[in-house]
């Protein structure tokens, strides 16, 4: 892939359960259907591998260090993949073949910020607009 393409990298978060009314012999199939759908945008240079994420976890926090829960059930996050497109909505598109949307689970997709990060500009650290003190205001 050359580097003066404007593919951009695009993190791909696995959501939710498995639906409930689903046999287990559905859920494989759509697994290994994922499997074979991800192996293939790899080799198209669409995607690059992730994980699927285990369960163990602990949140580190000023306050010290806690085993979960950390969300919501409905917010779980079971794995991670990168997908390589011209956008966002190039990146949804080829998302939404993915074979495990038909046994319940959602996927977020968040484009990866080139910039470190700042206190200066809004990031999603920084809830709505924040202010620093000493900088002047933005005009929009």
């Amino acid at each position: 892939m050359s580097t003066t393409s404007s593919t951009n990298e695009y993190l791909l978060l696995s959501r939710g359960h498995w639906d409930a009314d689903k046999s287990p012999e559905e859920i494989q199939a759509a697994i290994d259907a994922f499997y074979a759908w991800h192996a293939r945008l790899v080799a198209q240079g669409r995607f690059k591998p992730g994980q699927r994420l285990a369960t163990a976890a602990r949140l580190v926090t000023r306050s010290g260090i806690t085993d979960g829960p950390f969300t919501e059930a409905k917010e779980v996050v079971g794995g991670y993949w990168f997908v390589l497109a011209d956008s966002l909505d190039e990146a949804a598109r080829i998302v939404a073949d993915n074979p495990c949307l038909a046994c319940g689970l959602a996927f977020e997709i968040r484009p990866i910020e080139a910039e470190p990060a700042s206190a200066y500009r809004e990031t999603n650290e920084t809830p709505g607009r924040a202010r620093i003190p000493g900088q002047p205001e933005e005009t929009p």
